[in-house]
């Protein structure tokens, strides 16, 4: 599917990476939230009768069940604030008591400075940037003066998250601040490239959790949460339906999983940057190949990494990759998308022309560490 603007929450898509890509689902992305403006309100009145005495009421276990999404609610939503950045606005979670916020990366573009308002609350507050990690979509945030009673989120084990879990996603869709959606887990483990925008690269992101519960923008950033109260993932994109003019795809949204969140986030907090990626690379520059008919047919190297997994397998720039494994190369995006599901020490069969042959090389995966938009 293509890709819909992203407003600082996610959107039908996830954001970044050179050139937007669909995703490894068969639908438009599109960051959910990076610029979502504040909503019109309005109010309605109505009136209710008395039920009658006849009509049975809530079983005992839809009581049970509601009184469970209560009691998540009142655990994790103090923990989801929403995030300002000029005329951007997306949500955040409150990661520890020292004033740290985790959100998407696409929510804070180049920004350095934001405006944070918690839970229930009108007061803003300052924040400034710790650390933004582009590539996983993901960046911190501090308030300049934290408040007593922060209430950092407890994030769960993104490993353990099963097809069927109920889920509920937090966070300020089209402004609307402190607002809950509700769905299961509807697939685990897509990967799925965001559109290229303003602030976002257009970025890969392997292993995300796929949900029914809505996300639109504003919630970027926000909290996809069990009913155990753990944030099992970070709302970064919703799928948008090119057929129907990019409208909102209903019932699937994409969220970082909490492994990933919790290993970028922590690095930025304790070094301002990010070392230990856990995303797999070849270590080459490249850009998409073109045939004679002018059509994407690869992703060329234009340079290798002196000591690099490419360099190690005997790669050259001029080499063009066709394939990663079983999975077809023919653009550079292909080839980030084929690499976001790999994990770094993993050997994996290259397939690439050069001179007009056809080779192969075995490469055992190095780690992508910096920023960058090359594999």
């Amino acid at each position: 599917m293509p890709a819909r603007p992203r407003p600082t929450g996610p959107r039908a898509v996830a954001g970044r990476l050179p050139a937007a890509v669909a995703v490894v689902v068969a639908a438009a992305l599109a960051l959910a939230g990076c610029s979502s403006g504040s909503p019109s309100s309005s109010s309605a009145a109505a009136t209710t009768s008395p039920q009658d005495s006849s009509t049975p009421g809530p079983s005992n276990g839809a009581t049970q069940l509601q009184e469970a999404y209560q009691t998540v609610i009142a655990n994790v939503l103090p923990s989801v604030v929403q995030i300002t950045t000029g005329s951007s606005l997306g949500s955040g979670i409150v990661y520890d008591d020292k004033g740290d916020i985790v959100t998407n990366a696409h929510v804070i573009g180049s920004a350095t400075s934001f405006t944070v308002t918690l839970a229930n609350s009108t007061t803003t507050l300052d924040a400034g940037l710790v650390g933004s990690y582009p590539d996983s979509d993901l960046a911190v945030i501090r308030l300049s003066n934290p408040p007593s009673g922060l209430r950092p989120a407890s994030f769960g084990d993104s490993g353990k998250v099963q097809l069927g879990q109920i889920t509920l996603a937090m966070g300020s869709p089209l402004g609307l601040s402190s607002s809950v959606t509700q769905g299961i887990v509807s697939a685990t483990g897509r990967t799925v490239s965001e559109p290229q925008g303003p602030g976002s690269p257009g970025a890969t992101i392997g292993n995300m959790v796929q949900t029914s519960a809505a996300i639109n923008p504003g919630n970027s950033g926000g909290a996809l949460v069990n009913l155990d109260s753990k944030v099992i993932g970070i709302n970064t994109l919703a799928a948008t339906e090119p057929q129907a003019n990019g409208a909102a795809a209903p019932g699937i949204g994409f969220a970082i999983p909490a492994t990933t969140i919790t290993n970028i986030a922590d690095q930025l907090i304790k070094q301002g940057k990010v070392t230990n990626s856990g995303r797999a690379a070849l270590g080459i520059t490249a850009r998409t190949s073109f045939n004679q008919q002018f059509q994407p047919a690869g992703a060329v190297i234009v340079a290798v990494t002196p000591g690099g997994a490419a360099a190690s397998a005997g790669l050259q720039a001029g080499d063009v990759i066709t394939k990663i494994g079983d999975t077809p190369v023919d653009s550079l995006n292909a080839l980030t998308t084929a690499l976001a599901s790999l994990t770094p020490g993993s050997k994996v069969t290259v397939t690439y022309t050069r001179d007009g042959g056809t080779k192969t090389a075995d490469v055992t995966l190095g780690e992508l560490e910096s920023a960058q938009s090359s594999p």
